[in-house]
């Protein structure tokens, strides 16, 4: 809880860094114009190659993608990326072997990439391309890492594409999120004691990753299962699951909330418990969650999506204390994954 209650001040020491890096060194002849961006992560830092990939294409206008690790290792004929590709390895250790194997395979392809980590460890010797980042966590469940991560890809994009209003947004978002935390925290541990059997979390463009990362959240820090969707996509079979114990949480942009908050308002006319994670909330938005989580935020959809992940990683906390586990050390799970 206290790591994440101290995101904010983190995301503050890692702008002031990235505020001093040198990205013509870092990146040189890499640039989105010149080669296409392919994100690497595992668990949730495939989730956060995700939201990279979705952030780079909207702020640069090209196109990148995010593949898991294990993809690379296991069908290389259908991911390995081509010289022509600027793979970002993503690793808050720097020690998960399915990272550190395509590491090995890019270096004897002679394919150049980057290495985006906390702890550094191997990964950061890899190669000469490195952001580490001055963020430390003891939980196994990574919080601050993930934004922290997902915050520096997005000014790195911006930077590049000279969006220099995305990047003075980006400043302004530890303020937005630390008035989140005072606000909401405690209405969302109340509703955590409900005892729930299914969860859904919904989302839709850059905000799937975030559904994607806010379900394992709630799995890793409760042992609950949860499932992640597109929005749209739960109406078409998915829905079978709406019962009276079922809870689904749906992460809703502005731009897209008059067709999300329909499905939402639809699984509670169904029986299910309904979180709503808006920006702005509408008198539909109201109507169709049991609980609202309201940004209430100037700042643009794609500026806030770390502060969507922030009331996901607060819920899988409470419900494992209402479940009488310690979301630090969730069960089954290690810190850092090796072969």
């Amino acid at each position: 809880m206290q790591e994440i209650h101290q995101q904010p001040d983190v995301w503050e020491r890692c702008l002031r860094l990235l505020r001093g890096l040198d990205l013509n060194t870092l990146i040189r002849d890499r640039k989105p114009s010149q080669a296409q961006w392919v994100f690497v992560g595992c668990g949730t830092s495939y989730y956060l190659a995700q939201a990279a990939a979705a952030s780079f294409t909207l702020l640069t206008g090209t196109l990148a993608r995010a593949l898991p690790a294990s993809e690379i290792l296991l069908y290389p004929e259908l991911s390995l990326p081509s010289a022509s590709a600027f793979p970002v390895l993503i690793s808050r250790s720097g020690h998960t072997s399915e990272i550190l194997a395509v590491a090995e395979t890019l270096t004897q392809k002679g394919i150049e990439f980057l290495a985006l980590t906390c702890d550094g460890n191997e990964l950061a010797t890899s190669t000469k391309r490195v952001l580490q980042l001055p963020v430390k966590e003891e939980s196994t469940v990574m919080t601050s890492s993930f934004t922290s991560m997902l915050l520096a890809m997005q000014f790195m994009a911006a930077k590049l594409a000279g969006k220099e209003d995305f990047l003075t947004e980006l400043e302004r978002l530890p303020e937005t999120v630390r008035s989140l935390l005072a606000k909401y925290a405690q209405p969302l541990e109340d509703f955590a004691a409900r005892p729930f059997e299914d969860v859904a979390v919904l989302g839709q463009g850059p905000l799937y990753a975030i559904a994607s990362e806010v379900a394992l959240k709630v799995m890793e820090s409760s042992s609950s299962y949860a499932q992640f969707f597109h929005t749209l996509e739960f109406r078409h079979g998915p829905k079978s699951i709406i019962q009276g114990r079922t809870l689904v949480i749906g992460l809703i942009a502005d731009a897209s909330a008059a067709q999300e908050v329909r499905v939402l308002y639809e699984m509670k006319q169904l029986g299910a418990s309904t979180i709503a994670i808006v920006n702005r909330a509408t008198p539909e938005t109201r109507a169709a969650a049991d609980l609202v989580i309201e940004l209430s935020s100037p700042l643009s959809a794609l500026a806030l999506l770390a502060a969507y992940v922030v009331p996901g990683q607060l819920f899988g906390s409470f419900v494992g204390f209402a479940k009488g586990l310690n979301p630090d050390e969730p069960l089954n799970l290690t810190r850092v994954v090796t072969f």
